[in-house]
């Protein structure tokens, strides 16, 4: 299989987050740059996605992280990591795209083991999956696992809801309504924490995602107040991110610690694994290597007896890879999705509901509607 020709999609499409109270109520951000993809400020949400052309017709979707820094991300895949792929042939494999990427990975590793660079990798290494399970003629979920399930059960992961307690409690039942057995939140506040605990049943687990805001003394004051919320797990709680000994110092008080998604590439989970940091880690297929990055994670962590959880705040190609992963895993194992609804149905993955049924069609799943693409355009280019 030789690369005949690659596409670059940058897309920001339009969402309603379903708030109930007023900008004013919220007391929302005064706009300008927003670097967190659930901030309240947030009403368009960035995808950046790659499509490959292979010699004999097929094609092949990936998608890069991310968000605000998509413009670098979007240059690195335009020039030198684009140019690495283009005409280079790849044997129909997975052992052939491990050769293919393990030299991409070698020539760029000036560039560090994570940012702009690696999130363009990643994109490729996903779309080269995509194209290999097509020439099989099998779902990328068999590639990973013969015994993969064709549907999957979905959690909610919600935008933030500036911690105010009531629109976060109406949201989360209003998530339950829909049928969400979990549900993951995107606030700091223990109050409005307390309060989402509160309005759920007893049933429906709870997931904290508060994106690396604390000290150590601080993160362990925070898990003591926090046990009342009977949390599934405490979402990167500390800064810096990869505070291993620190992240390590909060297991063991009451709650489970989950982090990755932030990891400096595998060899970075790596880390978080051998300083036994984490008892969830949750590997990011746009960020972290693509899929053959989730799926080195997912047997080095099988290794050490942690558990594996991929992080999924994506709507594009990389829900698309996410949920074929989640597939080929055990069954309580759930899908991260945003609880958004978008305007324009890019895929027909969307709009998610708690169970997702996958297509049987060989490859990753994503066709997506290019009149989507086209009317939300932000940036593309072309390379042959």
């Amino acid at each position: 299989m030789k690369i005949t020709r690659l596409d670059i999609y940058r897309i920001s499409l339009p969402f309603d987050a379903g708030r109930m109270l007023t900008p004013s109520q919220q007391e929302t951000g005064k706009g300008g740059d927003v670097y967190n993809a659930a901030s309240p400020d947030l009403s368009r949400m960035e995808s950046l996605l790659l499509r490959l052309h292979a010699d004999d017709g097929r094609q092949g979707w990936g998608e890069a992280f991310g968000h605000l820094c998509n413009p670098a991300t979007f240059a690195a895949m335009a020039s030198s990591v684009g140019r690495f792929f283009l005409h280079r042939q790849t044997e129909d494999s997975i052992d052939g795209i491990a050769t293919t990427m393990k030299r991409a990975h070698q020539a760029f590793h000036g560039f560090g083991s994570t940012g702009p660079v690696v999130y363009a990798l990643s994109a490729f290494d996903t779309a080269l999956w995509d194209l290999c399970a097509q020439a099989a003629g099998q779902p990328v979920r068999r590639l990973l696992n013969p015994n993969a399930r064709d549907i999957i059960q979905v959690y909610a992961s919600m935008p933030s809801y500036n911690n105010n307690p009531q629109e976060v409690a109406a949201q989360v039942r209003r998530a339950a309504d829909a049928g969400y057995q979990k549900i993951k939140l995107h606030e700091t506040g223990n109050v409005a924490i307390l309060a989402a605990r509160d309005a759920l049943e007893p049933g429906i687990e709870l997931m904290v995602d508060v994106n690396c805001p604390w000290t150590r003394d601080e993160g362990q004051r925070r898990v003591s107040d926090l046990r009342a919320a009977r949390l599934s797990w405490l979402e990167e709680p500390l800064w810096p991110p990869d505070d291993m000994e620190g992240l390590a110092m909060l297991r063991g008080q009451g709650l489970s610690i989950a982090a990755g998604e932030n990891a400096a590439g595998v060899q970075g989970m790596l880390q978080y694994l051998r300083e036994k940091s984490v008892d969830i880690v949750q590997p990011s297929v746009a960020k972290i290597g693509g899929i053959s990055g989730v799926a080195a994670v997912m047997h080095m962590a099988r290794e050490h007896g942690v558990r594996v959880v991929p992080h999924c705040f994506y709507y594009g190609a990389g829900l698309s890879a996410t949920a074929q992963i989640v597939a080929a895993m055990d069954d309580t194992v759930f899908l991260e999705v945003p609880f958004l609804n978008w305007h324009g149905a890019l895929h027909a993955q969307l709009p998610v509901k708690p169970l997702m049924t996958l297509t049987r069609d060989p490859g990753l799943g994503f066709i997506p509607d290019m009149d989507v693409i086209t009317a939300n355009l932000v940036d593309s280019a072309t390379l042959d």
